[in-house]
């Protein structure tokens, strides 16, 4: 076999799928949905507070009349000028606010940086355009409040991991069209092309989030259109044909991620087109890894990196 885990991450990988329940043959959304938020409330519970981080809840209207929340992690003390836009993963149809709460309140307080977490509403009860607008909503409402929070909109990056990479991307492209400059766009092992269904023998064997889980997720989002011509950018930004002037780009992901290939493309085609990018692809990395074994030298590397380019803005 050509690729294995990092050797911090196999046991934990190898007493995890000992435990896990085969997935049904026929896992849809509502599974996926039920196991990912299970096994994140889990990991929430299991997961002291940060300290030293102030959470504040706000509400906005969408384009069609929704209530949109959002939360604003900030750390005590003076305020940095500079903010995120946060986007939580979960396949496009799970995930919470809540449920990345610790993620979310730990990347501040290394970073010193504060983050809005957006609550967009999830597929397939809300399909494409839904997800990408409310988080493109959540990002015009932090320039639109800069001043009471005491940010520079000169100095705001979007970040997501998964599904809310892919969101991230996509909010990068909505901005650059409607005339918002960000600072930067943060792309973890992101969720960026709908027609990624087709089976690599050498990831198989180790994909958390599977070839078929990803044909569910971006069903779930798009319907019939998924793997079809004329699939919007701003859903799948893989698609997008035209990537310049979009904000420099942070890449990440794992060795052993179905994601990894078109990551990897989309960061060269940013940089083809005059965008700066900086890419990591982690060595025997699976996706999800950093809940995996938050503690090992892998992900101490990876999120030294993460806080030292929000440290930038």
């Amino acid at each position: 076999m050509p690729f294995e885990y990092d050797p911090e991450l196999a046991p934990i990988v190898a007493a995890i799928a000992a435990n896990r329940p085969s997935p049904l043959p026929d896992r849809d959304w509502s599974e996926i949905r039920s196991t990912t938020e299970g096994a994140l409330a889990t990991l929430r519970s299991l997961t002291p507070p940060v300290p030293g981080i102030i959470s504040t809840e706000y509400a906005t209207v969408t384009d069609d009349g929704a209530d949109l929340r959002l939360r604003w992690c900030a750390p005590e003390g003076p305020a940095p000028g500079s903010a995120v836009l946060y986007l939580h993963g979960g396949g496009m149809v799970a995930g919470s606010v809540d449920l990345s709460e610790p993620k979310v309140t730990r990347l501040v307080a290394e970073a010193g940086v504060p983050a809005l977490a957006v609550e967009y509403r999830l597929a397939p009860e809300h399909p494409h355009p839904i997800p990408v607008e409310d988080c493109y909503r959540g990002l015009q409402w932090l320039i639109e409040h800069a001043a009471e929070l005491h940010v520079d909109p000169e100095r705001v990056a979007v970040m997501g991991e998964s599904a809310g990479g892919g969101l991230a991307a996509g909010v990068a492209l909505i901005a650059r069209d409607r005339g918002i400059a960000l600072a930067r766009q943060v792309l973890l092992c992101a969720m960026l092309d709908d027609r990624t269904t087709e089976p690599d023998p050498a990831l198989v064997p180790f994909a958390s989030w599977t070839y078929d889980d990803n044909r569910v997720g971006w069903t779930a989002l798009l319907g019939s259109a998924a793997g079809t011509a004329g699939v919007s950018p701003y859903a799948a930004p893989a698609r997008a044909t035209d990537l310049a002037g979009l904000a420099d780009a942070y890449v990440e992901v794992g060795e052993l991620d179905i994601f990894r290939d078109e990551n990897v493309e989309y960061a060269r085609r940013l940089a083809r087109a005059g965008v700066s990018v900086e890419l990591h692809v982690h060595p025997g990395a699976p996706h999800g890894f950093d809940l995996v074994a938050p503690d090992s030298a892998l992900v101490r590397r990876a999120r030294a990196d993460r806080v030292r380019v929000l440290q930038e803005l």
